[in-house]
């Protein structure tokens, strides 16, 4: 080998990517599991060569996968004409977007943004408006980074090295009883995820929105519904607070709406869409045409290719291969549509997502105990099986490597 070849072969090493990386990004982002270099439908390849099943789509964002062609003529053709105007101007891709928003949910009227962080501080500006001062989020929650969203974050130890966050914010359980109990004329806003995605994907009780949304208009409270990682048609319809029969006061949205591309919104309906005024919120960056076109793209494409419908499918086959896995690991399986969180005997979610990964399969560790699946909305019969195999197999090998790891600390002579 020639020492241009050594060098080469150096600078494509995962290793090597790693130790650049660590030298100048902040420490507060965790080392990458692996280098991505380019990626097509539900696979991606890493530096080395190596390919991946993806099923974490980007934390629930690349509806369409990698590399979609609708993604990627709406990008290129955007970018050739316009990407950014602020926001003293308006362009049409904003235009078509918004209006294709308030299609879409039912809402009234759009703020588009960058993020669903952002979209939640729009969300938490919604509920100052109303005057009251109390906000109630639930327990275990996860709304984003930023102070405010961090506030209605239901995860202590998040929360504790920032605070004093935004005062007025409490967190219940996950009851109808403990929502019965905290409501009053004084609460400015309710705000939950449909579905806990950053806490493993776990459901709300049975009939919990439904109820949410009786007690908060019964005492003029608005209802705001985090559809972040559940909107989109990643459960199975386009946003999940359908799935209860309800209306929100507003939703939060990102992730998949822009298919990889950032961009979030908060969607109002009724008369909680007239209550931030002229001056109350803006964004430099917010529904610029290039996000907005992108959008358009990927939320058109959806519609074309009945993805939504897709979605709902191939959770339902998802779901039954997991459930009919011979393993002792998995306990359960919640969530819905492409949306799904297995639940493990253990706290070895980690070791099954390193498995995993090793195997060629990307799942995200969202909890000590549960594995939480996102893959795009593009996958098919094939990909589910192969998912199974791979999935399968690694739950085998950590259930042999605790095995022998009982089987050492087993004191001779003592029953196993």
């Amino acid at each position: 080998m020639t020492s241009t070849e050594s060098t080469s072969t150096e600078r494509t090493s995962t290793e090597r990517f790693r130790a650049e990386y660590a030298q100048v990004a902040m420490r507060s982002i965790p080392a990458p599991l692996a280098v991505l270099t380019r990626g097509e439908g539900a696979r991606v390849w890493d530096v080395e060569g190596r390919e991946y099943l993806d099923f974490l789509a980007g934390i629930a964002v690349n509806s369409l996968g990698h590399a979609h062609p609708a993604f990627v003529e709406a990008v290129s053709r955007q970018a050739a004409t316009i990407a950014h105007v602020s926001n003293y101007f308006a362009a049409a891709p904003t235009i078509e977007l918004a209006e294709r928003l308030v299609r879409l949910t039912g809402g009234d009227r759009v703020f588009l943004c960058n993020s669903g962080t952002e979209a939640m501080e729009a969300a938490v500006k919604l509920a100052r408006r109303t005057g009251r001062p109390r906000i109630l989020a639930l327990e275990n929650a996860f709304h984003g980074r930023t102070t405010g969203a961090l506030a209605l974050t239901g995860k202590p130890a998040m929360r504790a090295p920032f605070e004093p966050l935004l005062p007025g914010v409490e967190h219940l359980p996950s009851t109808i009883a403990a929502l019965e109990e905290a409501i009053g004329d004084d609460v400015a806003a309710l705000v939950l995820e449909p579905i806990k995605g950053e806490a493993g994907v776990l459901d709300l009780p049975p009939d919990y929105l439904a109820a949410a949304r009786e007690l908060t208009a019964r005492h003029g409270a608005l209802l705001i519904v985090d559809e972040i990682q559940a909107g989109a048609g990643r459960t199975g319809e386009w946003f999940a607070f359908q799935s209860a029969g309800i209306t929100p006061d507003a939703i939060a949205l990102a992730k998949g709406i822009g298919g990889g591309f950032p961009i979030g919104a908060l969607v109002a309906f009724g008369a909680a869409a007239e209550l931030l005024r002229p001056g109350d919120h803006g964004s430099t960056f917010g529904g610029n045409p290039l996000a907005a076109a992108t959008a358009n793209a990927v939320l058109a494409e959806i519609e074309r290719a009945g993805l939504v419908e897709n979605a709902r499918t191939r959770g339902t086959e998802l779901r039954l291969a997991i459930l009919g896995m011979a393993s002792d690991l998995v306990t359960d399986v919640q969530g819905s549509g492409l949306l799904l969180g297995v639940g493990l005997a253990r706290p070895v979610a980690n070791r099954v997502a390193t498995r995993a990964l090793e195997l060629g399969l990307i799942v995200n560790a969202a909890a000590a105990d549960r594995i939480r699946l996102a893959p795009p909305l593009i996958i098919g019969a094939t990909e589910v099986a192969r998912f199974a195999e791979i999935f399968a197999a690694a739950l085998a090998d950590v259930e042999r490597e605790l095995a022998a790891e009982s089987a050492q600390d087993t004191p001779e002579g003592a029953p196993a």
